[in-house]
């Protein structure tokens, strides 16, 4: 999916402390919404075996990290996970990328991916 897609997907912004601790506004979609307009199925097909399905985020510097699929699901979770594309009313900087993880609610930023290249469903073995 690329960025022209992405955009037309609902819009969300939420204000977190980014990883130096200043306040800022992330604008972007859920990861919930890329992954639905994708194809993925959330709600009641995540039961059973699709409990162990989880997302693989990627950078463009190699740096990956995981989330399990019911994390990002609103029938499972109140708490929002961002594909965030401005910061403040802008378009993000060159060190953030295009793309960015954002997740307010976490006390560390390991999950805050900078320079989102892919995002990939597979299931634990």
């Amino acid at each position: 999916m690329g960025m022209a897609e992405i955009a037309k997907l609902p819009r969300v912004s939420v204000r977190a402390k980014d990883e130096k601790g200043k306040d800022a506004v992330w604008e972007g979609t859920t990861l919930h919404e890329v992954l639905r307009a994708d194809g993925v199925n959330f709600g009641e097909a995540i039961r059973g075996a699709a409990l162990a399905n989880y997302l693989l985020v990627e950078a463009a510097d190699g740096y990956r990290v995981v989330f399990a699929l019911p994390e990002v699901d609103p029938a499972f979770t109140d708490l929002t996970f961002l594909l965030a594309d401005r910061r403040d009313g802008q378009p993000m900087d060159e060190n953030e990328g295009k793309l960015r993880i954002v997740v307010p609610h976490e006390k560390r930023h390991a999950r805050w991916v900078r320079k989102v290249v892919s995002l990939t469903v597979q299931r634990a073995r």
